[in-house]
């Protein structure tokens, strides 16, 4: 759910410094241990050789490289704005574009109408809970969110349900189906300062009234009911939930009750964190759950807006844990940087598992260059990633003995010679912009990406 403070988005990135991480630290206790020494792992497998000589290269990257990684990585497509039967009717073909999983909106019984909104998005629906236990709304009753799920899975998807456990809808004084006035946080009111965890975990985010799941005579039966309504998700036939508003609710809820709920019920989970420090999104990623991978949304927003790509080398989750982390180029919440298509061919050859949207579906279903994005990560897409390249223009990077990947922001075509880890091999260029190259010897080559374009170059 969009957070509507723009101070809250530049402290976002802030938390980057060195104060902020200290704030989060005790929270997370010996986790940070466990982080650490990931990380020294990651900084040996994700060296930046692009600089190094070939004497250098030729010792060490065998021992650097380890074991090659399959190619083939999975993509997730976030389906909002549209009823549960619409977007039944239009699985095959999300099916048929590559796409592994789909992300629906909440499903339970909300405040606000299609008649309520200004724009497609403007406000987004299922974000105002009213009655957890009834999933009848906007989208479609209950039986069609049954038939929704039966279709994805037949075409072969997994289904990710919004879960908003953090707040219930405004306008109604406390009074709901089933809860009431003592099932709330009162103590805070809005939310006036974001680097205040107690005010982010007990303030009413845009004036929703926060649910009490702990520090009120009656959390124990607040978790019971969320808990219920994890359990209904689950009973649809869902695979997963997207949890919503996650940093809005104590760390030890989803360490506590949510996770392992989910743990019991067989289901998945992606975490909203929305800010733009590292090690706070992973801190809720210790608890147990993905995350979408804000960090590196805001580089990413900066880099291709006609900014400095090398900024991206490092950048986000993606970089420390690839394993648990969703970079997306936008969603219903943050807008897309201007040089769309480059931030895609970005997001859909790094690591992590990406969440591609569109607030029409059948527009980015339709976009012949995003498909072959979509079919370069299910097909050529794999291994550590090694940066070969990086100035404020040209970014190339290999996903290590799979793929090869050229990133120009440019004005103007760019060359590079860059090293590889394929010695005389030819490779076929999958963007369709370039002819083929064939390495040296010594591993390297010389690439050509046109002016804000891309190339793809794998072995044929």
């Amino acid at each position: 759910m969009a957070e509507d403070n723009t101070t809250h988005i530049e402290d976002g990135r802030e938390r980057q410094s060195e104060a902020g991480n200290e704030r989060r630290e005790s929270k997370r206790g010996s986790e940070e241990a466990k982080r650490t020494e990931s990380r020294r792992a990651n900084l040996t497998r994700r060296a930046f050789v692009g600089g190094l000589s070939v004497v250098g290269l030729g010792a060490g990257l065998p021992a650097l490289a380890g074991k090659v990684t399959a190619a083939g990585e999975p993509v997730h497509f976030q389906y909002f704005h549209e009823t549960w039967s619409t977007i039944t009717d239009n699985l095959s073909k999300v099916a048929d574009r590559g796409y592994d999983a789909v992300w629906i909106q909440a499903p339970q019984k909300s405040d606000l109408t299609w008649s309520d909104q200004s724009g497609r998005n403007d406000p987004p629906l299922g974000y105002q809970p009213v009655d957890y236990t009834v999933f009848d709304s906007e989208f479609g009753t209950e039986s069609e969110l049954r038939s929704l799920i039966s279709e994805a899975h037949d075409q072969g998807l997994e289904v990710y349900v919004d879960c908003v456990m953090n707040h219930m809808a405004s306008g109604h004084d406390y009074d709901f189906p089933r809860f009431s006035y003592n099932d709330f946080h009162h103590d805070v009111g809005s939310i006036d300062d974001w680097s205040d965890d107690h005010q982010v975990e007990h303030g009413e985010l845009l004036g929703l009234p926060d649910l009490a799941q702990y520090e009120s005579s009656t959390s124990g039966y607040v978790r019971g009911e969320l808990m219920n309504y994890m359990e209904k998700i689950a009973d649809v036939g869902a695979d997963g939930y997207r949890y919503d508003a996650v940093k809005h609710v104590e760390e030890k809820y989803w360490n506590d009750y949510a996770n392992p709920k989910a743990d019991d019920l067989g289901l998945a989970r992606i975490g909203e964190v929305y800010d733009g420090s590292i090690d706070y999104v992973q801190g809720y990623i210790d608890t147990g759950m993905d995350a979408f991978d804000y960090p590196l949304y805001y580089v990413l927003s900066d880099a291709f807006s006609n900014g400095d790509i090398s900024q991206l080398q490092g950048a986000g989750v993606v970089e420390q844990d690839p394993y648990h982390a969703h970079p997306f180029v936008y969603n219903h919440d943050v807008d897309s940087p201007t040089q769309y298509h480059l931030a895609h061919a970005f997001v859909l050859t790094s690591e992590g598992v990406p969440m591609i949207y569109n607030l029409y579906p059948n527009e980015i279903l339709d976009d012949s260059a995003i498909n072959n994005m979509v079919w370069v990560k299910k097909n050529l897409a794999g291994g550590e990633t090694y940066w070969r390249h990086a100035d404020s223009d040209l970014a190339v990077y290999e996903r290590y003995n799979n793929l090869l990947v050229g990133i120009n922001n440019g004005g103007s075509s760019r060359t590079q010679s860059v090293y590889t880890s394929w010695t005389n091999t030819t490779l076929h260029d999958y963007s369709g912009t370039a002819g083929n190259v064939t390495t040296g010897s010594d591993g390297w080559v010389d690439i050509t990406v046109p002016s804000e374009g891309w190339v793809f170059y794998a072995p044929n």
